[in-house]
């Protein structure tokens, strides 16, 4: 769970996202970890999407950074991930990013920031919006604003399965050709594995850990590597980087297949 400082921390981001975009703010929605119930302090990021009624403009956006990056508001977790979306573009279920801007930043986060989707390196991936607004559609917290569920849209099955295959191709690039010791970012890329797997199979939305763990109970194989990735998480080591491939191969064929 979060520790004591994230409640005000969201808070005092709600109220500096109001001051900056006025008549333009609709809502604030925390995602990934916190909509997940899977906040690890230390670890996980504080992901964060704000809605606006229409397009901002470049002024607006830098006032916005300005006011939310690290050093202007002290982020109590490993960085701040805030996306900033149009009601338009939150409720049309595209697959592109179509997002207003982008604000990487914290204490263990290098600094970014993206006014305009063009602007993202295509090698960062295109997939994670549209993955993210599908989470905030079925588990986003509301921390200001209308229902997640009537904030952010759904995807078309199959763009989300779109989404889905080009997540597993990410992550394996990423890992690349690895051998058989301890990986970074092997965890993480097995139990991305896991999640969008469950979301295949199930149409549900999990933590990572707790889709792994869903794998397991369900009789999933080879469950070694799944075990491995979940000790990770509390100190053990990474999973190797030629067992996490075949393990996301094992899992992009299937999410292909059907």
């Amino acid at each position: 769970m979060p520790d004591d400082d994230v409640e005000p921390y969201l808070e005092a981001l709600v109220r500096a996202a109001r001051a900056v975009l006025g008549a333009e703010f609709v809502g604030a929605y925390a995602a990934g970890s916190l909509a997940l119930n899977a906040f690890q302090p230390g670890r996980s990021d504080i992901d964060i999407a704000l809605l606006c009624r229409d397009r901002l403009d470049d002024a607006v956006k830098r006032e916005l950074i300005a006011r939310l990056r690290h050093s202007a508001l002290p982020c109590p977790a490993r960085g701040l991930e805030l996306v900033v979306y149009t009601v338009a573009t939150a409720q049309s279920g595209t697959a592109e990013p179509g997002f207003e801007l982008e604000l990487n930043d914290g204490p263990a986060m290098a600094f970014r920031q993206t006014l305009h989707p063009a602007d993202r390196p295509a090698a960062d991936g295109a997939f994670w919006y549209g993955l993210d607004r599908s989470i905030l559609h079925q588990c986003g917290r509301v921390l200001a604003g209308p229902p997640a569920p009537e904030a952010f849209a759904e995807l078309p099955p199959e763009d989300l399965r779109g989404l889905l295959i080009a997540s597993l191709r990410w992550w394996a690039t990423l890992i690349g050709q690895a051998d058989d010791g301890p990986t970074a970012g092997a965890d993480d890329a097995v139990l991305g594995a896991c999640r969008a797997l469950v979301r295949h199979r199930d149409g549900t939305w999990l933590s990572k850990v707790d889709a792994g763990r869903r794998l397991l109970a369900a009789g999933h194989r080879p469950a070694g590597i799944i075990e491995e990735a979940i000790a990770a998480r509390s100190g053990g080591p990474a999973p190797s980087g030629r067992q996490t491939r075949a393990f996301q191969d094992g899992v992009l064929a299937e999410i292909r297949s059907r």
